[in-house]
């Protein structure tokens, strides 16, 4: 897989789950997991093959962790450095209305579509991967039954046109605000800017999620705290971002998720029930 010049797979060293850290400078980061394989039940160990695939598997979950340990360290050192300056999304927000710099935002278009800065420019550095080859068609379902169906994180891969759209669209002086929902992909994004020769890189730290409403000015349907939530879990309101906007908005707000939390278990005490009246009808035609 290509490493994004970042000594890594990209697509799964950006999501992997990580012992907590305390960051001088790159705080507010809050990957998320994805699905590294297939689990075995004891049971179902029999073989070496079976073994070995496993062993393999655990080989490559520590390599990706210690890649993705060495790209923090060279991303930490961008900032360190003053090589990447940073900005908090006020800040951005200042340099956007007053110095009329440009802000990319290199979200996936799942996030991008629920809410974006005004006039801001839109290249992902990943984005959902919509093939249908074997490979990645297993890595959805993977993803999916390893928790993308609570958490609603799609399969992403890499934009291997990003540096040339970026280049396209402005020279290498130019003054760019790159931001991402949280604040990591951005952040390897302007490693591989920087590399390509871009030196006037501002990072907005902790992504568009740590901005308030008065911060940027925003366009799209949802407040920049909720686009990076999906799945079931954001149907419910069961994420962090929704118990705070709940905390702000009052009962009104629970009680919509309380409502489809008392019509999801509806929906399956009837599909049980629709289960067993179809068992009990089959079991009748057989003994006839």
């Amino acid at each position: 897989m290509e490493t994004l010049g970042l000594q890594l797979s990209p697509t799964i060293a950006l999501n992997l789950p990580r012992r907590p850290r305390k960051w001088n400078y790159l705080s507010g980061f809050a990957p998320v997991p994805i699905a590294t394989g297939p689990s075995f039940s004891n049971s179902s160990i029999r073989s070496n093959g079976v073994t070995r695939m496993q062993v393999v598997e655990e080989e490559f979950e520590v390599k990706q962790m210690k890649d993705m340990a060495a790209a923090r360290k060279r991303w930490e050192a961008l900032v360190r450095e003053g090589k990447v300056k940073v900005l908090t999304p006020r800040e951005a927000g200042y340099a956007i209305q007053l110095s009329h710099k440009t802000l990319l935002d290199v979200r996936p278009s799942i996030e991008r579509q629920k809410a974006w800065v005004k006039g801001s420019t839109w290249i992902p550095i990943f984005d959902v991967d919509d093939g249908l080859d074997a490979g990645t068609l297993s890595r959805k379902i993977t993803g999916f039954m390893m928790g993308g169906w609570w958490s609603g994180v799609p399969t992403l891969t890499l934009n291997k046109d990003f540096l040339s759209k970026v280049a396209e669209k402005y020279p290498r002086d130019t003054d760019l605000i790159l931001a991402c929902q949280k604040g990591l992909r951005s952040l390897a994004a302007c490693e591989l800017l920087y590399n390509a020769g871009y030196e006037n890189l501002f990072w907005v730290q902790g992504g568009l999620e740590a901005a308030e409403e008065e911060d940027l000015e925003r366009e799209g349907p949802q407040p920049f705290k909720l686009a990076g939530i999906g799945g079931l879990s954001e149907f419910l309101g069961w994420t962090d971002q929704q118990r705070a906007a709940a905390a702000k908005e009052g009962w009104g707000y629970r009680l919509v998720f309380s409502a489809r939390l008392l019509g999801l278990v509806l929906a399956a005490d009837a599909l049980f029930l629709g289960a067993q009246q179809v068992g009990h009808y089959l079991e009748a035609l057989r003994s006839h």
